[in-house]
């Protein structure tokens, strides 16, 4: 809003020789105010009254004729550039015109560009929301953004806008969004990058599976037994906790992610339920149990008898909540006949039946009754190899 109207009174008789346009300040930069006054510096009457009319190019400014010799202008602008003049009137309809004063409005170019995250630190949960806040310390008039994620500079967005700061958000992060990302600042000087800034997507543990690795088939006192936990997914580093019965075991550290392994040496209480827990601090997850059922000692006269061909390295009792995604040769088989457990591992391999077969025949003459082979005959389980329960 241009001020209030002030008047100018000249002595009668007022005769300006001369009017001039006087622009303050004379090269104004983008954003900032300039008050144009027109000026009669020989006046020789104090009571005549005068109306002031400014101009830029062939268009009149603010409200057209007025009292006041001065005009402000709030705030100039790279458009604003052009040839100034005024023109005075005296009470007797009589024109007085300044000469053309060419006002160019300069532009400051964009500086010291950065780029900030909301939240703060670059490190967002999977599935949060991310905003990446570009910024400018200088620059004047319209400001173009552009937001690049990768060291190769994907573009993923622009905006150009008259302000020193914008913003480009991501709704949920994924874990693909875990980058390098950079902006870009230019109003028409040419662009100016901010620096790299690292966002990490912090991804809560998967349900773990947990595996025990046994040296045989039938676990037995004095062996030394592997229990093996992984969760899938999550960001390192995990805590493993691994539990007997509910009972801690021990914990191992994952620093790097993957899985952790624990080891225990059997006793004849170590019969039952074993699960594990993954944790990274974005919550625990717990496995589902696996069951070790054994009794006796291993035998030092033949501790590896009877096993199929050919020889695996260990025996893998498996429980996993998605057991497609591990396949071992051998899992866990529990058969009970009376007080006797028999803790049994099958072979899956469809073209190597005969030949386990044959074993199978051959062994249960020397180990196992006719009663108990005719159960195992009637409960369909085929390929099998085992001791007999100590």
């Amino acid at each position: 809003m241009l001020p209030r109207l002030l008047l100018l009174i000249c002595a009668p008789l007022c005769e300006p020789a001369e009017l001039f346009l006087i622009a303050s300040p004379s090269h104004p930069t983008e954003g900032s105010p300039v008050t144009l006054t027109c000026k009669m510096p020989f006046l020789q009457s104090s009571d005549a009254q005068f109306q002031f009319c400014f101009f830029r190019d062939t268009r009149a400014l603010g409200p057209g004729w007025s009292s006041s010799p001065k005009l402000q202008i709030a705030a100039m602008w790279k458009e604003d550039t052009g040839s100034y003049w005024c023109e005075a009137q005296t009470m007797a309809s009589k024109v007085l015109r300044s000469r053309r004063s060419q006002i160019n409005v300069h532009r400051v170019p964009v500086a010291d560009v950065s780029l900030e995250t909301q939240p703060p630190g670059g490190q967002v949960m999977e599935g949060d929301r991310l905003v990446l806040i570009c910024s400018v310390a200088m620059g004047t008039g319209d400001i173009t953004f552009l937001w690049y994620k990768g060291a190769v500079g994907l573009n993923l967005q622009s905006k150009t806008q008259r302000s020193l700061t914008a913003e480009y958000e991501i709704p949920s992060v994924r874990e693909s969004d875990a980058e390098q990302y950079y902006c870009v600042a230019e109003n028409g000087y040419g662009p100016s990058p901010s620096g790299l800034v690292s966002i990490t997507v912090r991804i809560p543990v998967s349900r773990p599976i947990l595996m025990l690795r046994a040296p045989r088939a039938q676990a037995a006192v004095e062996d030394v037994l592997e229990l093996h936990c992984e969760a899938l997914r999550g960001s390192p580093p995990i805590l493993y906790w691994f539990y007997h019965e509910d009972i801690t075991l021990g914990s191992r550290s994952a620093p790097s992610g993957g899985g952790a392994s624990f080891n225990l040496s059997l006793t004849e209480e170590h019969s039952g339920n074993y699960s594990c827990e993954a944790n990274n601090g974005l919550g625990a997850q717990r496995s589902e149990a696996v069951t070790l059922n054994f009794t006796g000692r291993r035998s030092a006269r033949d501790p590896l008898r009877s096993l199929p061909s050919p020889l695996p390295q260990e025996f893998t009792y498996l429980n996993s909540p998605t057991p497609g995604q591990l396949q071992p040769i051998y899992e866990n088989v529990n058969v009970v006949s009376g007080d006797e457990v028999y803790s049994l591992a099958y072979y899956n391999q469809p073209e190597q039946e005969s030949v386990a077969a044959e074993t199978l025949g051959t062994h249960m003459e020397d180990k196992v009754s006719l009663d108990i082979y005719s159960r195992l005959r009637k409960a369909n389980i085929t390929d099998v190899d085992y001791d007999d329960a100590m």
